[in-house]
């Protein structure tokens, strides 16, 4: 009895023993595989370190790239910029050339014993005064077209303040002014010298120039520098671009206050600021008004 309960306690003890070896070997497998787990997780944690920074780098290097896009960006889009300047620039220019091309260019000449005319000058294009603005309506004036809308909106606007202006003579030819300077002669001898130009110095063959007349003065113009027209244009004619060619004491002729031209309403209205007359001015200045003549 004793023999058995030895052997069965030797069994027992065995399969203990058996028991806890296989654990052992289970738990050191189980170990080795933790081991070799946990360094292949340390070596991809290190790699994954270096991933990490090599995209930190990465995202830098963009954001480097990117300011750098933006700077470049901004400096191309600036460079646009002034090259839409300068092709504006240009454009303008080449129309102002143009502009000034297509202008007439004795327009703003000092012709009154200055500058000569030929005879072979006519204006770009001349249209008749209407019937209603001469003081004699059988006699037909001309004016150059451009000046008409400048010179009926002017009349119109004195007759509105009670004003009344008729022309008595505009537009002449180089022949017509040679033929009233020999009248005048024949008349006056060399006194006509102070009141009528010779031909090719009149501004009255451009076209842009009139002499008026109004009530009181039986369609002459002795005495138009004491009636209201003559006031009223004195005060207004810059407006419309026209001014006062002889003044009183000016170096050419007499002084003329029926005789009345258009340059433009640039140059009269800052020839009126100034206090000035279109003489008193240096030919230089007056030419830069030019390209806007009839703006």
């Amino acid at each position: 009895m004793t023999l058995v309960v030895s052997i069965g306690v030797n069994i027992y003890q065995y399969q203990v023993n058996k028991t806890l070896e296989v654990e052992k070997m289970s738990l050191f497998e189980e170990r080795n595989k933790f081991l070799l787990d946990l360094a292949s997780s340390t070596v991809a944690l290190g790699s994954a370190t270096t991933t990490i920074a090599d995209l930190e780098k990465v995202v830098a290097d963009l954001e480097e790239d990117k300011d750098d896009l933006k700077d470049n960006l901004r400096d191309e889009k600036n460079k646009n910029d002034d090259f839409e300047d300068q092709i504006k620039d240009i454009a303008g220019t080449v129309g102002v050339l143009d502009k000034l091309s297509k202008t007439d260019k004795e327009l703003l000449q000092k012709y009154s014993k200055v500058y000569f005319l030929n005879e072979h000058y006519v204006p770009e294009s001349l249209s008749e005064v209407d019937d209603e603005f001469k003081y004699d309506e059988s006699r037909p004036f001309f004016l150059h077209s451009k000046v008409m809308s400048f010179f009926e909106d002017m009349v119109e606007d004195a007759k509105d303040d009670g004003v009344d202006l008729w022309v008595v003579s505009a537009y002449r030819s180089f022949d017509t002014q040679a033929q009233l300077k020999g009248d005048y002669s024949v008349t006056y001898g060399s006194g006509a010298n102070t009141f009528s130009a010779d031909q090719g110095y009149s501004e009255h063959q451009l076209g842009t120039t009139i002499d008026f007349t109004t009530t009181g003065i039986n369609g002459g113009l002795a005495g138009f520098e004491n009636t209201p027209a003559y006031a009223w244009l004195t005060k207004n004619a810059h407006k419309y671009g026209f001014t006062l060619s002889y003044p009183e004491e000016n170096g050419y002729y007499i002084f003329e206050p029926w005789h009345w031209r258009f340059v433009g309403t640039d140059l009269a209205k800052d020839l009126n600021q100034a206090d000035s007359h279109f003489y008193d001015w240096e030919q230089r200045k007056i030419d830069e008004y030019l390209i806007s003549v009839f703006d």
